[in-house]
């Protein structure tokens, strides 16, 4: 059974088709990809699968509850960290439990119990601006995770990060994702995050988007590290590539 489906999603705004009948399901611990080019759809996507934005047709559903429309039930995290300046990094992190109406010590206590697996020891009484770029990403990706500890949907986490945070970032999110068990849907315009990251690559392409081809990669997640260097990735690239090109 998946943990989170999608069926015949589709949407337009006016008058234009932006999706066309997108499904799409995640299996428990599972990291899926969308990956397209700028404007394809997969922020839309995104917002439809978070309740934020109902489809013009199709459904969502979250272990089998119809969540269509209904956000609140996964998690969501944009491109920027939008930490709070004024917050120590413990408040940040936090935010998402005493919105739920949990007391103030009893959330930092919650949330204090995966600093260290986040590798956020030491940064509780920091402030956002006293962290480096990668920091600040672990520290806003706690607090989504926070928010539903079953399902992330990731809009271009490390897209503003460089190339060797970001190398760093992926390797630490997938012995993250394993540690705690969590399930993530993340968009993607970078082919080499997408074959580095997913068990699965669903290609959305065209106007409007569709997805066309969903790759399997075949590689365990803790021998991703080198993965990049393989000929076995290379292949998945130029795969990818080909079918984006055409």
């Amino acid at each position: 059974m998946a943990l989170l489906r999608t069926e015949n999603i589709s949407i337009a705004f006016d008058g234009r088709q932006i999706l066309r009948d997108i499904s799409v399901s995640l299996e428990e611990g599972e990291l899926v990809s969308l990956l397209g080019l700028s404007g394809s759809g997969k922020s839309t996507l995104l917002n439809i699968i978070s309740g934020l934005l109902p489809p013009d047709a199709g459904r969502v559903f979250l272990e089998e509850e119809e969540i269509t429309g209904r956000p609140g039930h996964v998690s969501y995290m944009l491109q920027k960290d939008l930490l709070l300046e004024h917050k120590r990094i413990i408040d940040n992190v936090c935010l998402p439990l005493t919105l739920r109406g949990t007391k103030r010590r009893q959330a930092h206590r919650e949330a204090g119990q995966y600093f260290d697996q986040f590798g956020l020891s030491g940064t509780e009484r920091l402030y956002p601006a006293q962290l480096s770029g990668g920091m600040r990403q672990r520290a806003a990706l706690l607090r989504t995770y926070l928010s539903s500890r079953k399902i992330v949907l990731l809009d271009e986490p490390f897209s503003a990060l460089d190339m060797i945070t970001k190398g760093q970032m992926h390797e630490w999110y997938l012995d993250v994702m394993h540690r705690v068990h969590l399930t993530t849907l993340l968009i993607t315009h970078d082919v080499n995050e997408a074959i580095l990251l997913s068990d699965r690559v669903c290609l959305l392409t065209g106007s409007p988007g569709e997805i066309r081809h969903v790759i399997r990669i075949e590689a365990p997640w803790d021998q991703r590290k080198d993965f990049e260097l393989t000929p076995e990735f290379l292949s998945y690239k130029q795969q990818i590539m080909g079918l984006l090109r055409s």
